[in-house]
C-alpha cells in the first residue's frame, strides 16, 4: 500500500528529474544561442496551420502577453521568426517562422531528443515503454494545456 510518504518521494524524484532534464537540454541548447522559453515559443509557432497572433500565443503558453513580446523580439534579431500584418486587420501582428527558424526548430529537435536520450540511457527498452504509458496516463489525467 503506497503511504503518503512514498507519493512525496515520487513527487520529489519526479521534480529532480525534471530539473535534470531542463539542465541538460540548456546545455545542449547554449550553442545554438536560445534558451529553453524561446524554444517552447517556436514549438508552439510551428505547431499552428498559420501565423499565430501574440494573444494567441501568450494563451497557448499561458504567459503575460509582454513575456511573448519579449520572445518575439530576442527570436526575431536572431532572425528566427517575423512579424507579419494581419491581412484582416492592421492591429493584429502575426509571428511567423523563417528559414532559419525552421532550421533551428530541427536543431533543437535532435537536441531535445539527445537529451532525453542521456536521461533515459539507463532504461531498456521494456522499461522505456512502461515508463511511457505511465507518463501518459499521468498527463491524460491533468487539466487540459497546450504547451
Amino acid at each position: 500500500m503506497d503511504s503518503p510518504d512514498s507519493d512525496g518521494l515520487l513527487a520529489e524524484q519526479l521534480l529532480r528529474l525534471t530539473r535534470r532534464l531542463h539542465r541538460i537540454q540548456s546545455r545542449q541548447l547554449e550553442p545554438i544561442g536560445i534558451t529553453p522559453a524561446q524554444f517552447r515559443l517556436l514549438r508552439t509557432v510551428a505547431h499552428y496551420d498559420g501565423p499565430p497572433r501574440m494573444a494567441d500565443l501568450a494563451q497557448r503558453l499561458d504567459v503575460v502577453p509582454r513575456a511573448v513580446t519579449s520572445l518575439v523580439d530576442a527570436l526575431e534579431a536572431s532572425g528566427r521568426v517575423r512579424r507579419a500584418p494581419d491581412p484582416d486587420s492592421r492591429r493584429v501582428v502575426r509571428i511567423e517562422l523563417t528559414d532559419e527558424g525552421r532550421v533551428t526548430l530541427r536543431s533543437l529537435r535532435d537536441a531535445r531528443r539527445a537529451a532525453a536520450e542521456e536521461i533515459l540511457a539507463p532504461l531498456t527498452a521494456d522499461q522505456r515503454d512502461v515508463l511511457g504509458g505511465l507518463l501518459s496516463a499521468l498527463v491524460a489525467g491533468m487539466p487540459e494545456r497546450r504547451c
